[in-house]
């Protein structure tokens, strides 16, 4: 069968050129192992698995059962790519305590950081325990922020490139925070000659050398996954039609986005997005990474329970031969929501 006859089986069209897919659960945990099925050879080995995450917010007690869980599912991963809101509010302290609770887990040695709108938030308190929005940015300079987060990502941009077995992975992120520009704005997306012109390589690079490549950002894409519709999403970027045009040239591209907290059981976890004038008819693939930060209240009985409507969330991505396949994963209950597989459009 086909790409497009594939693709066709497992995807409802859309508004504006959008396909929605995986909408069927996943009946078992995706195998890690890569065993061989009988008749499909090396093709049933994944080239490189990895997990994605996002919004973490400082929810330290929720990273540990995600960190636990990925463990145990994922023995052999390749990376982690953690999309953005790695803190309730950008202070070091909270970074450290972030860098802290990793080192307690077995974890792989490569991890891709995205920087999130919650990195920017010291601003809006006069000391960490007062909020003082009033007298934003409460002596708080933009540089600092950004630094804080350099320093905690190992690295001087805000975009980077690492490799999860071989597997391309790409970070992109705001280059400011808006408001410090523009009193009108503040979580907006903004991004670089630079950036632009650096994505815009690496995704034809590695469409030569025949890979796909898996982008991570924080803010989801308008008119895409789960919430993007919503209008308190959809003018998250910027130069948002700069970056669909980007992205959509390139059918084996995967963007990865959490921001919004949206459930991953939702029919549109997953879309292709086509994007008119790009001559790729197939669109680019699109995924919310569901986020990992859980809200808590009192049980009336002196303990916590879970607020409802509030998920502990997250991805497993197996790159194979020929296609990708990304398991959604409820890490509080330890079970698989569901699943889709994506035909690449050239083999590895």
């Amino acid at each position: 069968m086909d790409r497009r006859s594939l693709l066709t089986t497992t995807a409802a069209t859309g508004a504006a050129g959008l396909l929605a897919a995986g909408q069927t659960p996943a009946a078992a945990a995706p195998s890690t192992a890569g065993s061989p099925a009988r008749g499909r050879g090396r093709q049933e080995r994944p080239v490189a698995t990895f997990n994605v995450i996002s919004d973490i917010q400082g929810d330290l007690r929720d990273l540990g059962v995600a960190m636990e869980d990925m463990r145990v599912t994922n023995p052999g991963s390749a990376g982690l790519a953690v999309a953005g809101d790695l803190t309730p509010r950008g202070y070091d302290f909270e970074y450290a305590a972030l860098a802290a609770e990793f080192r307690k887990h077995s974890r792989p040695s490569a991890v891709a950081w995205a920087i999130g709108n919650h990195e920017f938030y010291v601003p809006k308190y006069r000391d960490p325990d007062t909020l003082a929005q009033a007298t934003w940015p409460n002596g708080t300079t933009e540089d600092s922020l950004f630094r804080s987060f350099y320093r905690f990502a190992g690295r001087g941009e805000v975009y980077a490139e690492h490799s999860f077995g071989g597997i391309p992975v790409l970070s992109i992120g705001t280059e400011k925070y808006m408001h410090y520009h523009d009193p009108q704005l503040w979580d907006e997306v903004w991004l670089s000659d630079a950036q632009f012109a650096w994505l815009e390589d690496r995704l034809a690079h590695w469409a030569r050398r025949r890979r796909p490549v898996m982008v991570i950002t924080h803010h989801p894409l308008p008119n895409t996954v789960s919430g993007s519709h919503n209008k308190l999403y959809a003018r998250d970027y910027l130069q948002a039609e700069r970056l669909l045009g980007i992205l959509g040239r390139h059918p084996d591209a995967f963007l990865f986005c959490g921001h919004t907290h949206w459930d991953l059981a939702l029919s549109d976890w997953y879309v292709r997005r086509v994007v008119p004038g790009t001559g790729n008819l197939d669109g680019f693939n699109v995924l919310n990474t569901g986020a990992v930060q859980t809200g808590y209240t009192d049980n009336g009985s002196g303990g916590e329970v879970a607020v409802p409507g509030t998920f502990n969330q997250g991805l497993q991505v197996s790159v194979y031969q020929d296609r990708v396949k990304v398991s959604a994963r409820d890490f509080a209950t330890g079970t698989w929501i569901k699943q889709v597989t994506v035909p690449l459009n050239t083999h590895l």
